[in-house]
Parts: C-alpha cells; structure tokens; sequence
C-alpha cells in the first residue's frame, strides 16, 4: 500500500493481528466491481479500528466548477471507516450506516483526497467514527462523524436445504 507524505493518526492505533490482516488483504480488490471500485478508492494503511483510504483525483470525479463533487468525497467518508470498524469484529458480520454527517472545509482541486477515519466508541451492534479528509498537498478539505449498524454473524452456508 502506497505511504502518505502527511502525518497520520496511524500511530495512536495498534498493528492489526496476522489473522486480521490477511482477512483484509483484499479489501476493494473483489471479484466484480462495486461503487467504491468504480469511484476509485484505494486503501493505503489499515490498522486495529484505523484505516487510511486515498481517492485518486481524475476529472471524471469532478463538477462543472472543476472542484472534486461531494458525493465522491461523501463516498470516501462513508467507506473509509469500514475496514477501520470490521477489525475488531470476527468475519461474516455486516455493517449498515445509520446516520453519516460530512463538512465541507475546503475544495479538492485537481489533486487526490486522503481520509483517515478511525472508531472512536463500539458496542456490540453499534459503531461510532470520526473521519478526516485532506488534499493531497495537506489542505483540510471534509470531516465527517459516522454512525454504523453492526449485524450478528451471519450463520455459515449451508450444503442443502433446511430440515
């Protein structure tokens, strides 16, 4: 995963366990495309309740004032703290968001945007974060707080039918 030239809040959290990690080794890398694909997320560090995500800038993302849309900047705050809140749950829970508030601090203007979006509170089916976007060349540019929904394990697959 590519390294960020800005400070980071990487450093408050701790390395993830090895089991974690290859869990989510292939975050954003499915087998068809999704929403944050086709937007263009990558992700760049992840750690226990931590992750950092960059949205590449390419004009596509733009509006007609040549400033990055606020949806795509929305999208990053949305999926940034997925992986951040599934490190602390085992494999085959779902996360729903519940409520999502974003500021707009500044415009992104023809240069990628880099969010850092953390939990700050979990309980057992709920999750709250923090996420801060910036420009590339550091400039603060959205901060969001997120509710998420966390589901029960989901039950293994079964081979047949139900008796």
């Amino acid at each position: 995963m590519p390294s960020s030239p800005l400070p980071t809040r990487a450093e408050r959290h701790a390395p993830l366990p090895p089991e974690v990690a290859e869990r989510y080794a292939g975050f954003l890398n499915w087998d068809r495309t999704y929403f944050p694909n086709l937007v263009g997320l990558v992700v760049e560090e992840l750690r226990t309740d931590y992750c950092r995500m960059r949205l590449p800038h390419r004009p596509e993302l733009d509006q007609p004032a040549g400033v990055m849309h606020g949806g795509a900047i929305a999208t990053l705050v949305d999926s940034v703290v997925v992986p951040a809140i599934g490190t602390a749950y085992e494999a085959g829970r779902g996360f729903a968001t519940v409520t999502m508030n974003v500021q707009f601090l500044g415009p992104v203007i023809a240069e990628d945007a880099i969010a850092e979006g953390w939990v700050e509170h979990r309980t057992r089916s709920m999750a709250f974060c923090a996420v801060e976007v910036r420009t590339a060349s550091g400039r603060p540019a959205a901060s969001g707080t997120l509710v998420y929904k966390v589901s029960s394990p989901r039950p293994p697959a079964s081979d047949g039918p139900a008796s």
